[in-house]
């Protein structure tokens, strides 16, 4: 077997194994065998190519255009000439499938079941990783960084994967890796004429592995102490494919399951100003006020320090008749059963059904499940809110301040799960809760100053062009600058709530919308929205509105409450109801008329909360899906332009100002001038002082008077420190480095821009640079081993002559 055929079956083992750490996502692995089947033919289709052999570029291309032949045998042969020739409609029907897949991914939880959407993806996926490697490490013969696809391969299943043996699929996949840098090691060697083995070296020598052996034995040992020290420093993934995290809905005994949602806030930076306030569903209710008509889709109870989302929940069958009684809800606080019909958009189309909280009973066709904590349905095996018509029973809660007040602490076990707060939590967080609560006497209390603090004293003020922002410091971002709009003060208010030992969440669905003159009520995008639900013993989880012009203040929250229905004016409220309907489309009350005509519509707020429908444009996973290959095919030519400007960025960074490092910032900036240069084709010469390099490039480049001085005070900076005692450091380097950029852009033609920008001439240093360490590594090597394998063989020594 000659060396380059053992390297590509090295490959494909290698890709193999490391996608068995997928098995366990998806039930059954059967898709394993196919997967290897079309990975060996593709590897093999490599294989003949450079037999031939055709040159790489081609080599690569055929293994790709099989690549698609077999997808489009496989997925959509029905749509393909003879059914192997993909055409327009086995393109879209590949890409159905793959949203079909996407949308499977969202729903069902881990191990999800094997249908042809995910089997598309997981098959896809494989062959794709497989296709990197074997070009990498058998056309390109460099199998080290084949190593990063399947890094990537392998970690996708790491983070979605939350069982116990994950350590098995990490020996596999490294082992994998391992065999195939052995496999171009001994490929390499059998090049030098011979391949050492164990055998006796002679008498007296001990025998053994020879050196070579034993080398390729510590790189293989270093290599896997790198793999496992190198994941820890990397980020947890977050989201993704099955993730946990996400959503997903699994069927078990008596249909029941897993469900954990995709965090609906995702599309809220997407949707920051709707400009077309479309109508979402029409709702017609018995509720007496209809400002308390919030519409609930899902509540966000785990907090990781950069979002809130929901937790992993199991699920049931849903209830027929009466639903269970809300939790922590007693008999003492008043209620009252009102019926609700709610008729969604054709377009909408989202797995959570938008219900008022807490319900009581739904009446509602298709395939649904009920998860008993968040008192939430969701839709199961493709189902969703588009089109449909469906009638809930809910309840109009009342409790009362004093009963808010004097409720007693909550249940251990709760009180634990919802005022758990991560460490990375900015200290800003609970110090402005201890000071804007000080004097409260209870947790109610408590909240009721934190949702004054927000809505009214505490001079925040609602803007939706406020980027959501991430990290553990957004909150401690938003408690400075005061602006943002709903998510900021739900997740503000849920976390100070929460390190004040209160127990709270983050709910998400609909503010109430406008009445309309058929006594329905219209909910739009501009009405979805975000706020924070406490926990009150013997009331249970109880709203609140912190959002100032959004919402409406609850009246529990409201001292002196009586009888009357006038609101209070000192507490904002953009959303309550008005008695008499109208038939306009919902507007918010921030938006003035004058500002609709002269803009020709308002920013809208609570389309941030919305989530995503089906029926506008592409699945956001499509298009990550899309936007992914395109970055992998485009990640090769442009790893010289996105080098040289990671190198330029280093170089002009914000260092160098102060004595101890003028030097080395001085130097830096240098070295970038004279390679922007080399870009435009004017050479370094080094045998050239600063000042006449510096005279050679304004020549060369013919530069203008600015740009000339700009090259001329780098390089009066750069005889500072070769020449003078102390160097200083010198301001507008960085700017002056610029400016000489722009001169040799604006004088070059535009064969010369476009080569200096995506074809650097400086990216030379790279292959210096490796070429160095190489060298370095094989003088190495060659002092490790043993002097007899330096000795030449007796037949190659020359022959004494006798005198």
């Amino acid at each position: 077997m000659s060396g380059r055929v053992r390297l590509t079956l090295a490959a494909w083992l290698a890709t193999l194994l490391a996608a068995s750490a997928l098995l366990p996502l998806v039930k059954p692995a059967t898709w394993i065998i196919q997967a290897a089947f079309l990975l060996a033919v593709q590897s093999g289709v490599g294989a003949a190519a450079r037999r031939v052999p055709l040159p790489r570029p081609l080599t690569v291309a055929a293994q790709a255009l099989v690549t698609l032949l077999l997808m489009t045998l496989v997925f959509a042969r029905e749509h393909a000439f003879a059914g192997v020739l993909p055409g327009p409609d086995a393109f879209r029907s590949l890409a159905e499938l793959l949203e079909r897949g996407g949308e499977d991914v969202s729903r069902y939880a881990i191990p999800a079941p094997l249908t042809d959407g995910i089997r598309l993806m997981l098959i896809g996926g494989v062959l794709i990783i497989g296709l990197l490697v074997d070009v990498l490490a058998v056309t390109f013969r460099s199998a080290a960084p084949a190593g990063l696809p399947l890094l990537a391969l392998y970690s996708v299943a790491a983070g979605l994967s939350d069982g116990g043996s994950d350590w098995v699929w990490f020996l596999l996949a490294a082992a994998g890796y391992l065999m195939l840098l052995l496999a171009e090691g001994r490929d390499r060697l059998s090049a030098w004429g011979r391949v050492f083995s164990g055998t006796s070296r002679g008498p007296g020598e001990p025998t053994g592995p020879a050196a070579p052996v034993r080398t390729g034995r510590r790189i293989g040992v270093l290599a896997l102490g790198i793999a496992l020290v190198v994941p820890l420093g990397l980020p947890a993934m977050n989201g993704g494919l099955l993730d946990p995290a996400g959503a997903g809905v699994g069927s078990g005994p008596g249909g029941g399951g897993t469900i954990s949602a995709v965090n609906p806030l995702v599309s809220l930076r997407d949707s920051l100003n709707v400009d077309e306030d479309r109508q979402v569903m029409s709702v017609r209710t018995e509720i007496e006020n209809l400002s308390d008509l919030y519409l609930r889709i899902v509540s966000l109870d785990d907090f990781d320090g950069t979002t809130w989302k929901p937790s992993k929940r199991s699920i049931t069958t849903v209830p027929e008749g009466a639903f269970p009684t809300p939790a922590g809800l007693g008999p003492d606080v008043a209620r009252k059963e009102f019926a609700t019909t709610i008729s969604t958009a054709e377009w909408y189309g989202q797995d959570w059904l938008p219900m008022p909280y807490p319900p009581s009973g739904v009446d509602i066709r298709g395939n649904w499940r009920y998860e008993p904590v968040g008192m939430t349905l969701v839709g199961d095996h493709g189902q969703n809110t588009r089109d449909l018509t469906y009638s809930v029973r809910g309840l109009d809660v009342r409790p009362t301040a004093k009963q808010l007040s004097d409720a007693p602490a909550p249940p251990p076990a709760l009180r634990r799960e919802y005022t758990e707060l991560p460490d990375s939590l900015p200290s800003v967080v609970s110090r402005t809760a201890r000071e804007v609560t000080q004097g409260a006497k209870t947790p109610y209390d408590q909240a009721v100053k934190l949702q004054d603090y927000f809505a009214v004293t505490g001079g925040f003020e609602y803007d939706t062009q406020v980027d959501v922002g991430s990290g553990s410091r957004a909150i401690a971002r938003f408690l400075r600058d005061k602006q943002g709009f709903c998510v900021h003060f739900s997740f503000a208010m849920a976390s100070m709530a929460r390190s004040l030992g209160i127990p709270a969440r983050v709910a998400v669905g609909f503010a109430p919308g406008t009445p309309q003159a058929d006594g329905t009520v219209s909910v739009g995008l501009r009405d979805a929205h975000a706020w924070p639900e406490l926990y009150f013993e013997g009331v249970g989880w109880t709203r609140f509105e912190p959002t100032p012009t959004r919402g409406s203040i609850p009246a529990y929250t409201v001292p002196d409450t009586d009888d009357s229905q006038l609101p209070d004016p000192a507490r904002p409220s953009a959303q309550e109801s008005s008695s008499a309907p109208s038939a306009a489309p919902s507007q918010s009350e921030s938006c003035p008329v004058e500002q609709r005509k002269l803009d020709g519509g308002c920013p809208g707020e609570s389309a941030q909360a919305a989530l995503p429908g089906d029926g506008d444009g592409p699945k956001w996973y499509a298009l990550l899906m899309w936007a992914l290959a395109g970055l992998a095919v485009l990640a090769v030519p442009l790893t010289p332009l996105l080098w040289r400007l990671r190198t330029r960025a280093v170089r002009l960074g914000a260092h160098g100002r102060s004595d101890a490092d003028a030097a080395p910032h001085i130097m830096a900036v240098w070295d970038e001038l004279i390679d922007t240069a080399w870009d435009y084709g004017i050479l370094p010469d080094e045998s050239l002082t600063p000042r006449k390099a510096a005279a050679r490039i304004v020549r060369l480049g013919h530069l203008d008077e600015a740009a000339a001085a700009s090259v001329h005070r780098v390089a009066g900076a750069v005889e500072q420190v070769l020449y003078a005692p102390q160097p200083r450091p010198v301001a507008g380097l960085t700017e002056d480095v610029r400016r000489v950029i722009t001169g040799l852009r604006s004088t070059a033609g535009r064969a010369t821009r476009l080569r200096a920008l995506f074809a650097p001439r400086s990216t030379a240093r790279v292959s210096w640079a490796v070429s160095s360490w190489w060298a370095g590594v094989r003088g190495r090597a060659a002092a490790l081993r043993p002097a007899w394998l330096t000795r030449a063989p007796a037949w190659r020594r020359p022959s004494r002559q006798q005198s």
